[in-house]
């Protein structure tokens, strides 16, 4: 017998590489994990006659010889399937996504960081020229815009993209997709848990990153709690929002989510047991303390600086600083001369404000060109520190409406970084 699974808490993309697998390797039964998403649910309830799906209980283990594995590639995750990793003549083929190494030896492996699992199992479909219904392409289109937030996330590859615009050549429904994306609404449960998460915020400062960490008990089983944190993380305005959910036993859910450019949450996750990808990812701890996983976390995205780039790399340095009374005309000529477009204000070593060739509009009399500086300036000075992102300077810019960032550090003006340098960097423009 030959099966195709994938991991515990089923989401969109697990389901549809599970489908995926049954198209690519004729003869093979489905089998999911009890536990799903209510889209999942949704999904299989809206179409429980055209995809017949089993849970491992309903299958004999001892007949399996072949077992497809996708969307996962580490055994834990796995529901009532564990028996057969002590199986030695078991052939094992694997598709995931996942940048982490897990612990399914697999004798067949495609494993390629993506933005969902299914765009590459899509490619193979569409390589054997193997058709699919529009159901079914669908399925497969949902899959690719949750896990990749309808390719908004930084996750999203070019690949992801190609393979949706394929589906919707094959007629996938875009209302349907939609519904389904729409379809977890929260039940009273998430409502509370999230309330009560609100209620207790806190947030620091690491890295020049804002992060949240709510510890927060819950009883029982919840429904995609993984919901709640995304909502919360929207909420509150965080570039990491991570939750850490205590339930009896010793068991201590984990689940994060990270704006583009924030920490890296697939590192994070994994140095707990976990995974995931750049922008979410959880794991599950047993016997320790919330507490000391917070501190854990924070641990990490201190001692782990996840970007490549940071403003230190791209700012221009050494900088062309002036004094206060230095007259207008002469700043023309200077910033003329040297090209650039601004320049700091420094007086007696602190900086005390920015002048830029906009502030020339202010001068209506050729007489006002022999004014200071200081006339002129902007006074209330917007600055970034060099271990920030390229993202963060960013939203620096678009929010305060600058197009100059003096680069600050011990108090000193030691770079500068302007709207035309994170340009450069955002189109992979960047001196290699």
């Amino acid at each position: 017998m030959k099966v195709v699974t994938t991991h515990r808490n089923t989401d969109l993309d697990g389901l549809a590489s599970v489908v995926a697998g049954t198209l690519l390797y004729p003869d093979t039964v489905p089998v999911l994990s009890k536990q799903i998403n209510p889209n999942v649910n949704f999904f299989l309830t809206a179409h429980k006659r055209m995809l017949d799906i089993k849970t491992a209980d309903e299958i004999d283990l001892d007949d399996v010889t072949e077992l497809i594995v996708v969307d996962t590639n580490q055994w834990k995750r796995l529901d009532g399937l564990g028996k057969l990793q002590e199986k030695p003549d078991l052939v094992i083929h694997l598709w995931d996504h996942h940048s982490a190494i897990g612990n399914i030896n697999a004798s067949r492996k495609r494993q390629e960081v993506l933005g969902a699992n299914i765009t590459a199992m899509t490619e193979e479909i569409k390589s054997r020229n193997i058709k699919i219904s529009p159901m079914i392409a669908t399925l497969f289109l949902a899959g690719i815009y949750e896990d990749t937030g309808n390719l908004a996330f930084s996750s999203t590859t070019p690949r992801d993209v190609y393979a949706a615009g394929y589906l919707l050549e094959c007629k996938a429904d875009l209302d349907i997709v939609s519904s389904l994306m729409g379809s977890a609404i929260f039940n009273r449960n998430q409502k509370k848990i999230l309330f009560e998460m609100l209620q207790n915020v806190k947030t620091v400062n690491i890295n020049g990153y804002s992060i949240s960490i709510n510890i927060q008990p819950i009883e029982g089983h919840v429904d995609t709690l993984a919901q709640v944190v995304q909502k919360y993380t929207e909420t509150i305005g965080v570039d990491a929002a991570f939750g850490i959910f205590p339930q009896k036993e010793e068991r201590c859910i984990v689940i994060g989510r990270s704006k583009r450019d924030g920490p890296n949450m697939a590192v994070i996750m994994g140095h707990l047991g976990g995974g995931g990808h750049p922008s979410a990812g959880s794991a599950l701890l047993k016997s320790v303390p919330p507490h000391s996983i917070e501190k854990l976390i924070l641990d990490l995205i201190e001692n782990h600086n996840q970007s490549s780039i940071r403003i230190s790399d791209l700012m221009s340095f050494p900088v062309l600083a002036v004094s206060p009374e230095l007259k207008m005309k002469t700043l023309r000529k200077l910033l003329r001369e040297n090209n650039f477009k601004g320049a700091p204000v420094i007086d007696d070593g602190k900086l005390v404000g920015m002048i830029t060739r906009t502030h020339f509009k202010k001068l209506k009399r050729e007489d006002q060109w022999e004014a200071p500086v200081k006339a002129f300036m902007a006074r209330d000075i917007v600055t970034i520190e060099p271990g920030m992102s390229p993202m963060q300077a960013v939203r620096k810019i678009i929010t305060k409406k600058v197009g100059h960032l003096p680069v600050i550090e011990n108090g000193h003006v030691i770079g500068m970084v302007t709207r035309s340098d994170l340009m450069v960097y955002f189109y992979d423009q960047l001196p290699k």
